[in-house]
């Protein structure tokens, strides 16, 4: 053979490894579908029940603990695979000791209802306390996207959207076992997942976006599968975000295949958008506003400066609070953010500040915890900050801190012994005598929990022998300090 002819040859053999290696590797993701299907089912509703626990992202009692948590007394998930619906069925109570840390207090059982299907979704029953009828639709369309991201973060749903999105294959090993990793992009997310030597679904992951912890990993494991009449199904399941819980389940039984799993979306549902982020504009004094939102924040004028209690939520309220102040106060800049408590409500707007060039005002334990989570991959949702990275300035205080200008004070104090967090702060205005307070007082919640964080930030005020006429709380409305007490004397008679 010449040396033209054996190059050639050489040249044809190469490319034909290569295209029998990739089309391998092509059979090898379709080969892993179809054996995983086969052993756990072609499934194309289910519905499953348990009981477990719930854990909200954001909301532990320190930045260093466990998501705060709820136990799930009852659970029922229906998905059709098909049109990527699912409804899930939930009643969930306060632990007991209850867990310090968390949501809005409640002591009655919360019966909740969440819906999407397709890019839309609602809850019905609505979160209560107690539960609204379960005839009324709250359309919830910013829930929509990370609803249908679970569908497919569920063994069967994930083996659907592996094959719908052109998996491809990796080896990986799992107690010194073969396994198959399969790993697809559907829409924004990367998702993979582990099949094991007995073709069962054992662990997906992906990521989703979070204005505090960024690229958030989501992890969800499967184990003590059983076989069922049509498949077989995991009967513990457990997903954590950002490295801690945020459900676990006990299952009690499924059904594979079952009717009417599919969803038909309400009318008020398709016509629903998310609502603008407002800013609604209260004074409070000469140059003390208060600026409505979901979580609410205090602008308090300075001689030169401006300082902002809190920046909530994320990205898109920190720059319509941005756009509100210049119409406020036209000249003057943020300075300072006094942040009051790591709570991701109440924190997932400060990257915006900070690269705006404003210091960060915040307990000492939390900012470890700040600077670790803004170091995180910000890819999903780039905001300023990661558009234009720069270090963080702190100010940080252990019990106090006190912002002076000469004419006005701003008065800083750890809320000692609250139950919401280990290290949430109040704010005081001593000469328009304004407490600025979020999370412990607020006219909409008024249960035995609430009561307890009434009466221990009272004994604080009390304590540090402050005097305010004027309550503030960053969620709910402005409230005459008098009505607060007199809140407190009945509900203590009670």
């Amino acid at each position: 053979m010449s040396g033209g002819a054996l190059g050639k040859f050489w040249s044809g053999l190469v490319l034909l490894l290569c295209l029998t290696t990739g089309n391998a590797f092509a059979l090898d993701a379709k080969s892993a579908i179809r054996n995983a299907e086969k052993v756990m089912g072609h499934v194309q509703t289910v519905r499953y029940s348990g009981t477990g626990k719930l854990g909200v992202v954001g909301m532990n009692w320190n930045p260093t603990g466990p998501w705060h948590s709820t136990d799930l007394t009852k659970y029922t998930r229906t998905i059709d695979y098909a049109t990527a619906s699912s409804r899930e069925d939930l009643v969930r109570a306060q632990e007991n000791p209850t867990a310090l840390g968390g949501e809005a207090p409640f002591t009655d059982p919360v019966t909740e209802g969440r819906q999407v299907s397709g890019k839309f979704a609602w809850n019905q029953p609505a979160d209560g306390n107690p539960p609204v009828a379960p005839d009324v639709v709250l359309p919830a369309p910013a829930a929509a996207d990370e609803r249908g991201l679970q569908i497919w973060l569920t063994p069967h749903g994930f083996l659907k959207a592996a094959a719908a999105n052109d998996a491809v294959t990796t080896q990986g090993s799992e107690d010194g076992k073969k396994t198959t990793i399969l790993t697809f992009t559907q829409g924004k997310y990367k998702i993979s997942g582990t099949i094991d030597s007995h073709n069962l679904v054992t662990h997906i992951e992906t990521h989703i976006p979070n204005p505090v912890l960024g690229d958030m990993p989501v992890e969800v494991s499967f184990s003590d599968y059983r076989q069922l009449k049509g498949m077989k199904f995991p009967f513990h399941i457990l997903q954590t975000q950002g490295g801690s819980r945020t459900f676990e389940l006990n299952v009690t039984g499924a059904e594979a295949n079952v009717a009417g799993a599919a969803l038909t979306v309400p009318a008020n549902v398709l016509t629903a958008k998310e609502r603008p982020d407002n800013v609604t504009v209260e004074k409070m004094a000469d140059g003390v506003w208060m600026l409505y939102g979901r979580a609410s924040s205090v602008l308090i004028e300075f001689k030169d400066y401006l300082v902002l209690v809190d920046a909530p939520t994320d990205e898109a309220r920190s720059l319509a609070l941005i756009e509100a102040i210049k119409k406020l106060v036209p000249g003057k800049q943020v300075k300072y953010v006094i942040n009051t408590h790591h709570h991701f409500d109440h924190s997932g707007g400060l990257r915006t500040f900070v690269a705006q060039g404003a210091t960060i005002i915040t307990n000492e334990a939390n900012k470890a915890f700040f600077q670790w989570a803004w170091a995180q991959p910000h890819t999903m949702e780039p905001d300023l900050l990661s558009q234009h990275p720069k270090e963080a300035t702190f100010i940080t205080y252990k019990n106090k801190y006190v912002l002076t200008d000469g004419d006005r004070n701003v008065e800083i104090y750890l809320d000692y012994g609250d139950m919401h967090d280990q290290y949430l702060s109040f704010v005081y205005l001593p000469k328009e005598r304004i407490l600025v307070e979020v999370d412990d007082f607020s006219a909409w919640f008024a249960t035995p929990l609430s009561l307890a964080m009434w009466n221990n930030l009272y004994g604080n005020l009390q304590r540090l022998q402050l005097d305010p006429v004027t309550i503030a709380p960053l969620h709910g409305p402005i409230a005459p300090m008098d009505v607060w007490l007199k809140t407190l004397r009945d509900d203590t008679a009670k």
